[in-house]
């Protein structure tokens, strides 16, 4: 082979659609080595052919739309590094509480991705085209112009709806828990943060507070101290001062965003190209006012410099919360356990934070165990159809047959959303659903509660109950399983079983009927972006309560925005 021929200069005599097609079949981490090999072969690895080629294969938006956020950032590759950074983020989380179920679905939306909290709910006879599913943002995470994220938690007081901007800390892989945290940096470039007076007022306020009490009143994660110590994690104070911290942070970075640009947070479900693309310019404005709002700026701002210029609103300046505790020494201090202290320095800077951690975790029946005590988020694993798992996946229904038939003394079902996921035991394979969410007024059953478990290896012997379905079409059975649902047992927290069976009818149905009782709920598999892009969205909790709501309960908290602007006048429902 003739030299000149060789090697790179090979590569750099193919076409660009070759030279792309080629690539797409590398790492990330091969296209950027590929890069650093000959100074040639640089500007072409960095084109927008090559790094649109390693967005699509991400697959986590069609091409048609990274075609379209290709619009708002300055390459593909500053999108890729977004999308890579967020990808782990995507799924299902939830929370032991509320017992009514906490699910929180993080999917993409624009330029971002958006955490929607499903709300508890029943369904009707309307469908879900006619009676949207009810849901409230928790969180979005926004793609600036050089590819960094950009924070913002949700949140509504005093019939008001704010945004909370904090930073991205970081984002394991493999994570499993997303922790909501207030965290000390560092001031960039020695610029004086702006801070808020009210913010050291409060910390005054907290200081007399404690100060007022005798030493025997206060414990070892209250005392405030002034002297060096080693470090300590936010995650490691008591909850009392987490929770402190949450909400003075919270309420002095709150940013109130305009009605016009406070009505979509992705694009809805359209048919039509002009409706869609209304959709999105409305977005685009939204987006512009965002990172506005998070740079601290008055709407002059470059938006297309680069992420050091990017000063963060959440982040309160600890000189001036120094001077409001006298630390001459310019360090304040919470102590924590046995003479450990979480302290922030002079020069420092605190602020929101998300955080999606990796940690060990035990789990009964894919539903994880959880700390009753920590501002988190859990995520599921969801895993994917596969020959043997047929129906593992994500699943929603009511009780009930014909499904989405109401009685004329009850207009509504309770909507349920059940985890389908298999395991092993004893050398039999197990098909166990587990309930992630409950639309009851008042909960029957815990939340990650097998709602049914059946031996797939183990047909039934019993016949389908009905001969038709709602439109009298005859009911064909493609397959049936013995197992058990739940039932009555021991109290709330331990719930018995009985026999039943599952049924696998025509249109992808599933039907467990308990044997004894003839209940039956039926289940078909759910689309949540979908249905979320078709949804209503109500009114959200308080920030920190938004993101994590703590306390123990078994009513339905995310329900109460009857009496907000936005509300139902009546009931909406929403059904199969």
């Amino acid at each position: 082979m003739v030299p000149d021929f060789c090697g790179s200069s090979l590569l750099l005599a193919l076409p660009d659609d070759i030279f792309s097609l080629i690539t797409r079949s590398l790492s990330p981490r091969d296209v950027c080595s590929l890069g650093l090999s000959c100074r040639d072969l640089h500007a072409i690895v960095a084109s927008d052919k090559v790094w649109l080629a390693q967005c699509d294969k991400l697959r986590l938006v069609p091409c048609s739309t990274l075609i379209e956020w290709r619009k708002g950032v300055c390459s593909y590759k500053a999108l890729f590094r977004f999308l890579v950074n967020i990808h782990p983020l995507l799924g299902i989380w939830v929370h032991q509480n509320p017992e009514l179920g906490n699910v929180v679905y993080v999917m993409p939306g624009f330029l971002s991705v958006v955490g929607c909290r499903i709300i508890p709910q029943e369904v009707g006879p309307l469908g879900f085209e006619d009676g949207p599913i009810l849901w409230t943002p928790v969180f979005e995470i926004i793609c600036n112009y050089e590819g960094s994220a950009a924070f913002f938690l949700h949140g509504r007081e005093q019939g008001t709806d704010f945004v909370y901007p904090g930073f991205l800390k970081s984002v394991d892989r493999n994570c499993n828990v997303l922790l909501l945290e207030v965290e000390p940096r560092h001031q960039r470039n020695g610029g004086k943060l702006a801070y808020s007076k009210s913010f050291a007022h409060e910390v005054d306020k907290e200081v007399s507070r404690r100060l007022s009490r005798s030493d025997s009143g206060i414990s070892k994660s209250q005392r405030i101290v002034g002297q060096k110590g080693s470090g300590m994690p936010f995650s490691r104070l008591g909850f009392g001062d987490r929770r402190r911290l949450l909400d003075i942070v919270t309420s002095q970075v709150r940013l109130n965003v305009p009605d016009t640009a406070n009505e979509l947070l992705f694009p809805r479900l359209r048919n039509d190209e002009v409706h869609w693309q209304e959709d999105v310019a409305i977005l685009y404005e939204r987006r512009l006012l965002l990172l506005q709002m998070y740079k601290r700026g008055d709407g002059n701002n470059d938006l297309k410099s680069g992420s050091e210029s990017l000063l963060n609103p959440t982040e309160l300046g600890s000189t001036e919360v120094c001077k409001s505790l006298e630390c001459t020494s310019g360090y304040y201090a919470l102590q924590v356990g046995d003479g450990a202290q979480a302290h922030y320095t002079k020069g420092d800077t605190i602020g929101l934070s998300l955080r999606a951690a990796t940690m060990k975790l035990s789990s009964y029946r894919a539903w994880p165990n959880m700390h009753d005590s920590r501002f988190a988020l859990y995520k599921l694993p969801i895993r994917a159809p596969k020959a043997g798992h047929e129906y593992a996946g994500l699943w929603g229904g009511t009780f009930g047959w014909p499904p989405g038939r109401p009685s004329e003394d009850k207009p509504g079902k309770a909507l349920f959303f059940i985890l389908i996921s298999y395991e092993e035991s004893e050398g039999q394979q197990l098909l166990i659903a587990t309930k992630i969410l409950e639309g009851t007024s008042y909960v029957l059953h815990p939340n990650g509660s097998a709602m049914f478990i059946v031996n797939t290896a183990q047909p039934s012997m019993d016949t389908f109950p009905w001969d038709s379905d709602e439109n009298s079409n005859h009911i064909d059975v493609k397959q049936s399983f013995m197992g058990e649902g739940i039932a009555n047992g021991y109290g709330f927290r331990y719930p018995g079983s009985k026999p039943g069976s599952l049924f696998v009818i025509q249109n992808g149905l599933l039907v467990f009927v308990w044997k004894e009782s003839r209940a039956v709920l039926t289940l078909q598999r759910l689309n949540l972006e979908d249905l979320l892009r078709k949804g209503e969205r109500v009114p959200s909790l308080s920030p920190v309560s938004n993101f994590a709501y703590l306390t123990k309960t078994y009513s339905n908290v995310f329900s109460g925005f009857s009496n907000s602007s936005n509300a139902l006048s009546s009931p909406r429902y929403a059904s199969f």
